[in-house]
């Protein structure tokens, strides 16, 4: 199965896929962390090695391995593109839609900001971000095998 993590940065991608992980024994792929531990900027090279990501997902999951991937999914054609592939392949695609509020989003990513070695994010960042954003519709959502969308939980 491939679990596909969907929401913008500080939607909490990285929590619920590393749970996802435990619970499952998926392999999970974060591109952050990947980036971070080549030197590279996460803003740097992140489309093509997100693409790359994406081909070692499709060859596990081909393999029989599932995956949880958290590359955003920020747009509707993206996600559509990666659901295709993978049912394609006769492998089940568990959509995870991570919807939170700007406010919300913010607040943890500016905890997180200060944290050595995190990804930072600036307000600015977020909220030209936020316009790329597409939401998961319900016709969207009844296109994959399994929908499971996360609530909202502050962290304080």
């Amino acid at each position: 199965m491939l679990h596909l993590l969907v929401g913008m940065p500080g939607a909490g991608k990285t929590t619920v896929a590393q749970q996802i992980a435990e619970e499952t024994g998926a392999l999970h792929l974060d591109p952050d962390v990947w980036l971070m531990a080549l030197g590279l900027p996460p803003a740097g090279p992140r489309d093509r090695f997100e693409e790359l990501m994406f081909d070692l997902s499709l060859d596990l999951v081909r393999r029989g391995v599932s995956v949880v991937i958290e590359s955003g999914g920020w747009i509707r054609p993206h996600r559509e593109a990666k659901r295709r592939a993978v049912q394609a392949l006769g492998v089940a695609v568990e959509l995870h839609v991570l919807d939170v509020p700007l406010e919300e989003r913010w607040r943890r990513i500016a905890r997180r900001n200060e944290v050595p070695g995190a990804v930072h994010i600036s307000r600015a960042e977020l909220e030209e971000w936020e316009e790329r954003w597409e939401p998961v519709t319900e016709e969207e959502q009844a296109s994959y095998d399994v929908v499971v969308v996360h609530g909202v939980a502050s962290t304080a």
